[in-house]
């Protein structure tokens, strides 16, 4: 595996606690809050696995807004990324995994290449920004109403991109 690197935005824990499970089952050593995270960290790494929870009306974890920039500001031209994010499907189905849709317009345009992408297949929710051509843009999770299916979710998505990384 290339140089990877694991980046969470969290505010309530759970996003960092998926992050770390996903860096446990990939072997993964370096994970970094979104908040702390600079351009130049980013550069040394040849792939991201981004991850950030959803807010308010679909919103992306506070951190993110400073975040995305500085690793926008990062030289992404062939760098590969894959994204997951915690949603609410139950209160909020209407957003669900909003903010992971944020990320990945915001890396539109950046050279990146982003893997990963996750059929809505077994998914329920009424509406989600993060659903580009029928699959989620990264992995969905909602482990508060759906926590028995998070694991199962995790390792299907990491057997998906492992080759890729």
């Amino acid at each position: 595996m290339k140089k990877t690197v694991i980046i969470y935005g969290s505010s309530t824990g759970t996003c960092q606690s998926i992050a770390e499970t996903i860096a446990n089952k990939l072997g993964v050593s370096d994970i970094l809050d979104v908040a702390k995270v600079t351009a130049a960290q980013v550069n040394v790494y040849d792939n991201l696995l981004l991850g950030t929870s959803t807010w308010g009306a679909g919103d992306m974890q506070d951190d993110w807004y400073s975040g995305i920039k500085e690793i926008k500001n990062a030289n992404l031209a062939g760098k590969t990324v894959a994204l997951f994010g915690c949603g609410d499907s139950q209160s909020y189905s209407d957003t669900y995994c909003d903010g992971m849709g944020e990320i990945y317009r915001e890396l539109q345009g950046t050279g990146c290449n982003i893997i990963g992408q996750v059929p809505t297949d077994g998914y329920t929710y009424d509406d989600s920004t993060a659903v580009v051509d029928g699959h989620f843009v990264g992995l969905a999770l909602d482990d508060v109403n759906e926590g028995d299916m998070t694991e199962a979710r995790i390792d299907a998505w990491i057997d998906s991109i492992k080759d890729s990384l």
